[in-house]
């Protein structure tokens, strides 16, 4: 049995917990045997892979604004949990060259804010603080970025992302770097997630899954950025796994920032992952090179997760080849009324198999 039964019981407090990512870690920990609480402003979008896991009603779910500090606090208070998974936020870059107060706001002062409830939080004892692959200042070079590579951003998005880190790294040294600190904090940063249940805007494959499922060509922009590409268990499994070790006796040496990336080879660029899907998606699935001018994206990201695979014996275990036909896989199945809470806790298991077979 994955974790071994180290979440039965536990209390588990997650912020965004009805988006594309967090529903799914959500789903994984009641699997585990989690008591949930959810907090997260609304359901953004429909479909929704929330509400086709049926969570509310198998979570204590919250609604309420990571920008409000007070009623986070309260929220907090109230669930009492041992494990907080901070994953709200802003999510979308061209969302934050629309609207670049409300992406600061939400991404640095609401890290902010869960970082100050948490501190006064007697039962908490680790905290997850998810920000992204896009904190690191991008030069554009082949190698993939280190937890200790300087931090930046051009767009208000990574910008966001990057204050994100650099307060973590401040509430660390000024509240939670002692010895005997009762909690302990880790910052992760995944590459691009994909898998079945996103439904955003501007996002490759929700984009490509409406293209395909409407019978339109897809208009794609720059076909040639590289990125670190990787299905969304991936990286849940490296958070549950650091949060696990964040409990430990050891816990203070795993208090630190980790990457989760795909193997080497998994970095492709953004043509090589539209053809792949194309073809597996089959039935005259098309796309064209979107010749409008956008703004501003990094042409070449990579991640160096070697750090995550030496303290936590995490590695990536699902291929992008395969990442891909499991999330073609998912999105025919909810097209053709399939019960998609089973389907996602199939796949859950499936996965699970992958690394219990690399142990």
């Amino acid at each position: 049995m994955l974790f071994q039964g180290a979440y039965a019981g536990l209390k588990v407090f997650v912020t965004g917990h009805t988006g594309f990512k967090g529903s799914w870690l959500t789903q994984w920990l009641l699997e585990l045997g989690a008591e949930v609480t959810g907090f997260s402003l609304d359901i953004p979008s429909h479909p929704s892979h929330f509400e086709y896991l049926g969570l509310r009603e198998k979570i204590r779910h919250m609604e309420g604004d990571i920008r409000q500090g007070e009623h986070l606090a309260s929220a907090l208070e109230k669930s009492q949990p041992d494990i907080v998974f901070h994953l709200a936020a802003q999510a979308i870059v061209s969302d934050s060259y629309r609207d670049p107060i409300k992406s600061f706001a939400t991404n640095a002062m609401g890290t902010a804010n869960i970082l100050e409830a948490a501190r006064h939080c007697p039962s908490l004892r680790a905290l997850i603080l998810i920000t992204s692959d896009k904190c690191y200042e991008n030069v554009e070079w082949p190698f993939g970025y280190r937890e200790n590579d300087r931090l930046g951003g051009k767009d208000p998005y990574s910008a966001s992302k990057a204050c994100a880190e650099n307060i973590i790294h401040s509430y660390w040294h000024s509240f939670f770097s002692a010895a005997d600190s009762k909690l302990k904090l880790a910052s992760v940063r995944a590459g691009n997630v994909i898998g079945g249940g996103d439904w955003s805007l501007d996002r490759l494959i929700p984009d490509l899954v409406r293209g395909f499922q409407s019978g339109q060509p897809v208009p794609i922009r720059r076909p040639l950025a590289i990125r670190p590409w990787q299905h969304v268990l991936e990286p849940l499994h490296g958070y549950i796994t650091l949060a696990e070790k964040l409990l430990a006796k050891d816990a203070a040496k795993y208090a630190t920032a980790y990457n989760f990336g795909p193997s080497e080879d998994d970095a492709r660029t953004v043509k090589w992952i539209v053809e792949r899907m194309t073809k597996t998606w089959g039935d005259g699935a098309s796309w064209f090179i979107d010749g409008e001018p956008s703004v501003h994206e990094a042409g070449y990201l990579k991640l160096d997760a070697s750090k995550a695979r030496a303290d936590l014996g995490w590695a990536p275990r699902l291929a992008l080849a395969n990442a891909l036909e499991w999330l073609v896989e998912w999105y025919k199945a909810q097209a053709a009324g399939a019960d998609m809470q089973t389907f996602s806790l199939g796949q859950i298991k499936a996965y699970e198999a992958l690394v219990a077979a690399a142990e």
